[in-house]
């Protein structure tokens, strides 16, 4: 029986190796990506010995996070926005056009590289959690451990949520599997190739860590928005109350509330995503507006905006090679609808480029959202917040439409467009209407555009009928249906784990 295991074990080790992409700050990734369980069988014993050694974990954590964004932002505004109504795919390449049209299977390379790294992510925020209070060091006091075990907490919740919505599924680890030897094998082997989790498991695991997070977390700090801080946790946690599996719109309010409450305010839109008048910098950091970012300096790494367009720190360095998510007929005819001109041209450039997939060469579109290497990516804002708050207001069981209105009101006054009339503001169904038409202008490309339409049960009604309205997309390779919420699991990762099944529908 040892041997079966054995082989089986060096036969997926094999595969795994073989199978990694490029990652920034790689880990192990057959022992620490693969592994876990819910137990705390196999544990590993004390391997940090002193709040230094702990340290270089709990920085790795955050450094992770700022030198990864390939899958938590790059490939993530892909599926948001070129899955949904607000973007092409942009290339002709096989990764990204399945996108665009529907045609999306477990061989998709970017949806490995999805899987595999927010696993990764996972394993980084184990190895802090599992281990710190085990660390020898009188010296590490026990309120920073906390804070530290809190941080990764938060951060584990948040890779899981991105986890849940996009793969439903998926093995929830919260332990790390000890070492395989001859004589425990059989009963490590399966942490180290775990099954899946239901959805309402992940979830509950998810809003376990968050809210547990949340009394030793840092608080709000105004001159610095890249920590995971109690507001952070209260965001995500307002966020989770609204899927379907945990939906209540009175604790929705609460943590939109508290995260309104912990001094957040609304900025000039242009002063979120701008840059210097010099040209040589963002605009802005830390603004009232931002609960999380995670900041680029001039001279520094944030490379993704060349996926996107333009580096305006470089004009022309990798400029030769069409983009991906280019903004759709779709959306710009929705920003044009509605007079949205503050929006659209915070949101939407266009250049004269060497390609001409879906526009003239002459007069090209591109997202403008990441303009520069110094570009921060702002993770979660007030916007976001507010605007879900409003939603639970429309759609709670005694709803408060003067409210949602009020909420909108104040989003749209900012970018100088009038208040909605009183016809919409009547109608529950007309404000709902409302409500994700001004989540799509406000949040274009910030990623939430198809959480959005699954959340809200709108994906076939828009999807279904979008080359109906969009001429210049792509024709659907199928229809959208329930199948379509989620994505399907890496068939790489399939064959590695053969405790994991596919999705239903692919």
């Amino acid at each position: 029986m040892k041997t079966k295991y054995i082989k089986a074990l060096s036969v997926c080790l094999l595969l795994f190796t073989a199978s990694c992409g490029l990652d920034y700050d790689p880990v192990s990734d057959f022992s620490e990506v693969t592994v876990g369980g819910g137990s705390d069988e196999g544990k590993k014993e004390v391997e940090f010995k002193n709040r230094a050694e702990m340290l270089t974990q709990y920085e790795g954590m955050y450094k992770r996070m700022k030198d990864n964004q390939e899958h938590w932002y790059q490939d993530k505004l892909l599926l948001a926005e070129a899955h949904a109504d607000n973007a092409y795919g942009g290339t002709t390449g096989a990764e990204v056009v399945p996108m665009e049209n529907n045609a999306i299977d477990g061989s998709n390379s970017v949806l490995e590289r999805d899987w595999n790294r927010y696993m990764a992510d996972i394993a980084t925020a184990n190895k802090i959690i599992c281990n710190i209070d085990s660390v020898p060091d009188p010296s590490f006091s026990k309120s920073e451990r906390e804070q530290w075990k809190a941080e990764a907490k938060i951060y584990r919740g948040m890779i899981m949520f991105e986890m849940v919505r996009i793969f439903g599924r998926f093995p929830v680890i919260i332990q790390e599997a000890g070492d395989i030897t001859a004589d425990n094998i059989e009963e490590v082997y399966p942490l180290y190739f775990p099954k899946q989790n239901t959805v309402e498991e992940a979830y509950a695991q998810i809003e376990k860590d968050l809210t547990e997070a949340i009394p030793a977390a840092p608080a709000n700090n105004p001159g610095n928005k890249t920590m995971l801080s109690k507001s952070v946790a209260r965001a995500l946690l307002a966020k989770v109350y609204a899927e379907k599996t945990l939906r209540d719109y009175d604790k929705v309010i609460q943590y939109c509330d508290e995260v309104i409450n912990d001094g957040f305010s609304l900025v000039a839109f242009d002063d979120l995503f701008g840059m210097n008048e010099a040209g040589t910098d963002c605009k802005a950091r830390n603004t009232a507006e931002s609960i999380l970012e995670i900041q680029y300096m001039p001279g520094g790494g944030n490379w993704v905006t060349w996926m996107f367009g333009r580096d305006l720190l470089d004009y022309d360095t990798q400029f030769t090679w069409a983009k991906w998510v280019t903004p759709s007929r779709d959306l710009i005819n929705a920003f044009k609808a509605e007079g949205d001109e503050i929006r659209m041209n915070e949101s939407i450039v266009y250049y004269e480029c060497g390609w001409s997939n879906y526009y003239p060469a002459s007069e090209y579109p591109f997202m403008y959202k990441c303009r520069s290497a110094a570009s921060s990516i702002i993770k979660l804002r007030l916007a976001d917040i507010l605007l879900l708050k409003a939603e639970a207001l429309i759609m709670k069981p005694s709803a408060d439409l003067s409210g949602a209105a009020a909420i909108i009101n104040q989003i749209r006054q900012r970018v100088n467009l009038p208040a909605l009339s009183s016809s919409v503001t009547s109608s529950k169904e007309q404000m709902l209407e409302a409500l994700l038409k001004e989540r799509r202008l406000e949040l274009a490309f910030e990623g939430e555009r198809w959480f959005d339409l699954v959340r809200l049960g709108k994906v076939e009604e828009v999807m279904n009928t979008i080359n109906n309205r969009d001429q210049g997309r792509l024709p659907q390779a199928r229809a959208y249906t329930e199948n379509s919420y989620l994505l399907p699991v890496p068939q790489n990762v399939l064959d590695q784990n053969v405790n994991l099944t596919q999705n239903p529908g692919y």
